[in-house]
């Protein structure tokens, strides 16, 4: 890892932190105010300077249940690479299957995987947690680093 590619994780991870407790709230990207998981790994991203700021329009909070449209998956997929699961360092990021569709997002934060930062309606707010237990244990899922680090 370059040392420019440390200092952005280590960026990614603070930003990520200062959106602890911002309540979840679908479409929404204002911190401390509201905020889905999609438009947190977007404005994480983006307030870094690892990406540059994705409009994700407007989308129905419930399309995973009924479209198999894989929406955010064609918002990660040009700006980001797929990596193993073994391979996940703190400000990689995972991206999980729900319902129909891989529809849920979380950053892994140090120490490292499974050790995870997001947004999910069913805690209410942003927070830290473990990405392979809960309700997100059985869910597939896939893990992305930004197309800016190595591979």
């Amino acid at each position: 890892m370059t040392p420019k590619e440390q200092e952005e994780r280590q960026r990614v991870i603070a930003v990520a932190r200062s959106w602890i407790g911002t309540k979840f709230h679908d479409n929404a990207r204002l911190k401390g105010v509201g905020v889905d998981c999609a438009q947190l790994l977007a404005a994480v991203f983006a307030e870094a300077g690892v990406m540059t700021h994705i409009d994700t329009e407007h989308y129905d909070p419930q399309h995973f249940m009924h479209r198999d449209e894989e929406r955010f998956l064609s918002y990660v997929l040009p700006r980001a690479f797929e990596i193993d699961e073994k391979d996940a360092k703190p400000a990689d990021f995972v991206v999980y299957r729900i319902g129909r569709v891989f529809a849920h997002g979380a950053i892994v934060i140090d120490p490292g995987w499974p050790h995870i930062l997001h947004a999910y309606k069913s805690e209410g707010f942003v927070t830290v947690g473990f990405g392979d237990v809960g309700e997100l244990a059985p869910r597939p899922r896939r893990f992305f680093r930004p197309l800016e680090w190595e591979r």
